[in-house]
Parts: C-alpha cells; sequence; structure tokens
C-alpha cells in the first residue's frame, strides 16, 4: 500500500476531524428506526403480481432472518454476495443481511449478461449470487447456472422463485440465529462496478463511512427527512438508485417506494398513491413523467424534488417538468466513486438548473485544471477533480488504476467549467464513454467486439445528442474489402457475444476510412460531427 495508505490515513483524519466522517453504519440508523418507529412504513416495493410492504420492525426481521439463512451458507466477514435484482424488496433486505454478516454487497445491473458477469464474479471471488427465475422473459436462473462451473468461489445460486437448494425464499425458512459481526465504519461494504476507457469494468469500493457522509449532505441540501416518501424508478444495482432509493431512507428513517420496471404511467402512480415527496432518475424518467402527466391530466401533487442526473437537462424539458409535475427540478453531477458530488439547490432559479451542473456538497471540493496542470479562472474549461470524504477507498485488486494524487484528488476524465459562484457544467469526456440514458457505455469494448468480426477492418464508436436519452451510440465501421455489413448483422453478432442490448450502438455509418491524424490516431472529435451534422 505504501504511498496509498498514507494518503488513506490522512484522508480519514481530515474527514473525521471535519466531522465529515462520523464512524457510523447503517445498522445503526436501522436500530434507531426500529426503536422509535418500529411500525412506520419501511418499504413499498412493487412488482408483477402485486405490492409488499413492510415496517421497520419487519424490515429489520427479515433481514435478520436473511442473513441467518446465508450465515449458515458460509457467508461472513469480507465474503462478497452479488444480486443481479430489479428494485425488489429482497435487494434492501439483502444489503441489510450483508451489513449484519460484515459481508460485501455486490449489486448487479439487471441487463448483465454471460460477458459481464462471468468477468465480475471471477474478480470479485463472489460466494453467493442471488438472481431472479424469469424477469422480462429472460432466465437469469439458467444463466447463472450456465456460469457456476466457470467460477470456482461461487459456492451458491439462490433464485428468487426457484426450487429446491436455489430457493432464495428458504432463507427466510431456515434463518435462524447467527453471531453478528456489523463491519467497522471503514471496512469495505459494497463493490459496484463502474465501466471503464480500458475495456475492462472496474470494481469500485465504497465503505460505511464514505457512502454516509454523503448523504447527511445531500439530504440537508435537498430538505430531506423522515417525513419524507422516497421514490426510485432507477436501478438500485446503479449507484444513483443504491445510494438514494435503499441506503437514504433508511438513513433518514423514511419511506422508499422501489419500482422495478419504469413505465411513465406506473410511476405516476406510485408517487400519487404513496404520497411520494422526491424521486431520482437520469432525464429519460423525468421527461417521460411530465409528458404523461400533461397528456393525461392525471398529476403528482406531492412530489415536492425530482433530482435529474446522468446528463445536462435541456431548459425546455425544466420548464415543462415543473409546470406539468409542480416539483422543484434539480440537476446533479456524480459518479460511483463518489455518489454525487454536485447539486443545484431546490431554490435555485431555472436558468441555474438547465446552465449548470450545480454546487459541491458540504465536506466536497471540485476544481478545474487547465492543459498546464494549474487552477483555471472561472469560465474556462479543462480537467474537472473531485476531492472529499465521499471519494471512494479504490479498485479491487486494481491499486495500479487508482486516479487519486498524493493530495486525494481525484481525476474525473470530465471536462468541465467553473464559474464564479462555484457552480461547475460538464463540457464533455475526455474518458471515452457515452452516457445513454443514464447507463454508460464502454466504448472500447464494444468496438473490441467489433473489430473481431471478420467483415470490419476498423471501427470507432461516437456518441450523438438525443432529446430523450441524452446521448446514443454510431458505429464508424470501415468494411474489409469486399464485404458488406449491416446495422441488423451488428446487432446479431454483439448479441451472439453476449453483451448486454443496452451497449449496442443503434446506429451504423459505414466509411471509405476513418479519420486520423498523422500518427494514426483517430479523429472521433470529427466523428462526433459528421453524426451530429447527419442527426440534425
Amino acid at each position: 500500500m505504501g504511498a496509498n495508505a498514507d494518503r488513506w490515513q490522512r484522508r480519514a483524519a481530515q474527514a473525521r476531524a471535519s466531522g465529515a466522517w462520523r464512524d457510523r453504519t447503517l445498522l445503526d440508523d436501522l436500530a434507531r428506526a426500529v426503536a422509535t418507529t418500529p411500525d412506520k412504513l419501511a418499504v413499498v416495493a412493487n412488482r408483477e403480481g402485486g405490492e409488499t410492504r413492510m415496517s421497520y420492525r419487519e424490515l429489520d426481521a427479515r433481514a435478520d432472518r436473511i442473513a441467518g439463512g446465508l450465515a449458515t451458507r458460509g457467508v461472513g466477514r469480507g465474503d462478497v454476495v452479488s444480486f443481479q435484482l430489479p428494485n425488489w424488496w429482497e435487494f434492501t433486505v439483502l444489503h441489510l443481511a450483508c451489513l449484519k454478516l460484515g459481508a460485501v454487497s455486490n449489486p448487479l445491473m439487471i441487463i448483465f449478461r454471460e460477458r459481464e458477469l462471468r468477468f465480475m464474479l471471477r474478480l470479485a471471488e463472489t460466494k453467493v449470487l442471488v438472481v431472479p427465475g424469469l424477469f422480462r422473459g429472460f432466465d437469469h436462473a439458467a444463466m447463472a447456472r450456465s456460469l457456476r462451473a466457470e467460477l470456482p468461489a461461487l459456492a451458491h445460486v439462490l433464485v428468487i422463485g426457484g426450487e429446491g437448494e436455489e430457493d432464495f425464499g428458504r432463507l427466510l425458512a431456515e434463518g435462524g440465529g447467527f453471531e453478528t459481526q456489523s463491519p467497522a465504519p471503514d471496512d469495505v461494504i459494497q463493490l459496484l462496478y463502474t465501466s471503464g476507457t480500458t475495456g475492462e469494468p472496474k470494481g469500485v469500493m465504497h465503505s460505511s463511512n464514505t457512502m454516509l457522509s454523503n448523504l447527511g449532505p445531500f439530504a440537508e441540501r435537498l430538505h430531506l427527512g423522515a417525513d419524507d416518501v422516497i421514490h426510485m424508478p432507477s436501478p438500485m444495482a446503479h449507484q444513483l438508485g443504491f445510494m438514494y432509493g435503499l441506503v437514504l431512507p433508511v438513513m433518514l428513517g423514511a419511506t422508499a417506494v422501489l419500482q422495478d420496471v419504469f413505465v411513465p404511467a406506473e410511476m405516476r402512480r406510485q408517487i400519487a398513491e404513496t404520497g411520494a415527496t422526491f424521486t431520482m432518475g437520469a432525464t429519460p424518467f423525468l421527461n417521460d413523467l411530465a409528458d404523461h402527466v400533461v397528456r393525461t391530466g392525471e398529476g403528482t401533487p406531492s412530489l415536492r424534488t425530482f433530482v435529474s442526473a446522468g446528463a445536462p437537462i435541456p431548459r425546455a424539458l425544466v420548464a415543462k417538468a415543473r409546470a406539468a409535475l409542480g416539483a422543484a427540478i434539480v440537476s446533479a453531477w456524480g459518479m460511483s466513486e463518489n455518489g454525487a458530488v454536485t447539486t443545484t439547490r431546490p431554490e435555485d432559479p431555472e436558468d441555474v438548473t438547465t446552465s449548470t451542473d450545480g454546487l459541491a456538497l458540504p465536506g466536497m471540493e471540485v476544481r478545474i485544471l487547465d492543459a498546464a496542470g494549474a487552477v483555471a479562472p472561472p469560465g474556462e474549461e479543462g480537467l474537472l477533480q473531485v476531492r472529499g470524504c465521499s471519494n471512494f477507498v479504490g479498485y479491487l485488486k486494481r491499486p495500479d488504476l487508482d486516479p487519486q494524487d498524493p493530495e486525494g484528488w481525484f481525476d474525473t476524465g470530465d471536462i468541465a467549467r467553473m464559474d464564479e459562484a462555484g457552480y461547475i457544467r460538464i463540457a464533455g469526456r475526455a474518458k471515452d464513454i457515452i452516457i445513454r440514458g443514464g447507463e454508460n457505455i464502454p466504448v472500447v469494448e464494444v468496438e473490441g467486439l467489433l473489430y473481431r468480426h471478420p467483415a470490419v477492418a476498423a471501427v470507432a464508436i461516437v456518441g450523438y445528442p438525443d432529446a430523450r436519452l441524452g446521448e446514443r451510440a454510431c458505429a464508424f465501421v470501415v468494411p474489409r474489402e469486399g464485404a458488406d455489413f449491416s446495422l441488423d448483422e451488428m446487432t446479431a453478432y454483439l448479441g451472439a457475444q453476449q453483451m448486454a442490448r443496452q451497449y449496442m450502438p443503434e446506429r451504423l455509418e459505414l466509411l471509405a476510412e476513418l479519420p486520423r491524424t498523422p500518427s494514426g490516431k483517430i479523429q472521433k472529435f470529427r466523428l462526433r460531427e459528421m453524426i451530429r451534422d447527419a442527426a440534425a
């Protein structure tokens, strides 16, 4: 560890001295809620076939039983439990159960298929994997079984709705007493994979201190408390859904409302019927909910705040959403590595919400560096760096990829500018990732697969603007001499490679050659100009 260990010790001392790290875990907040408001509604979880409601007393009891069931299957301190689940009640309970055992929660996006899971589960040395049986027509149980033979550390596959030894329900039925091994506040409690430019996902590690130190200032800025009802349509296997749909409500002693499949009409119904006051998601969620309300006249009178993160919010959308929903629209920016770093304020004027990505939360610092590595003056674009209490612990088994300098500044890979008041605006990305509807597309990995196709001589993938999703992906391909290549063929090929459909380019452009620098590097900015002109 060396220099990294020294840096961590300095950071920890500063965070404790400032009061940002309070050396608590989410179990402390759960215990407080159970002691003071045991019968308060903790979770409302919706899925096809019905709704599950749990009080804080019931939530804690289920977490105990699941923890006991996991313990009998050999799960203990430091073991990784992976769960590839929609926003179901089992997701929340599994994380709490892992905390009670000192185990590490590893949420996995429901869209991942064999290619992504094989790498992630092997790197994590996952001990238990929990999946749904069938979800949206896909057999997750069969996929998990097919992977098990390749993963020697994977001792158990548990299936929600399964049978026999695989039946997740047996954890509840069999779970009895267990020895609580609550994690220390600096222990790793969450492993979350994020797409990177290396072609491999990176395992972001968080502790209770790094995660909870973000949520307190976030709640204070957005005026959230125990009386709020927090609706979460974003996947809890994303950091956005995990931190603000699972952890935040328990920390506050509030009520969480979980939506497993995004349908605007269903989102509106859930908000209205539960009296939800807060929700959060990428711009497609905001756009589609507002459109539904405008079209049907069915409103969301209880909704006070909608935080939109993942892409800039178009000015016209903010105006439409404020009028339709009657809520404050808040812009935010953050990463898996640090949670929400900047937000606007609910009371900020509309032009601030639409023209900035917000102001750093207390406990976090942001700065913009120019090409020479000096702090850039207000209004000038440069590299965005972040430092503070909620920066992550590191990348699993990859300390060489740690982008934090000796002073603790994290290189985000984003290009931004900052105004004199400290509000930032993301201007672009130095890293090669497309954000489609809040989902990071690992460009290098997709390009690497396409290069293997016998008809492809060269390929480059770039993003282009989309009013609903923020960006879509376009593949520029130079076919091999005499070969044909079509969008349908590309999609079928990537599907055969077991790639998540959301990662596949939605547009294909064939070129005789790619624009390059004299040294041979592809000039992606030219491709972006070409596709933007064509899309316009």
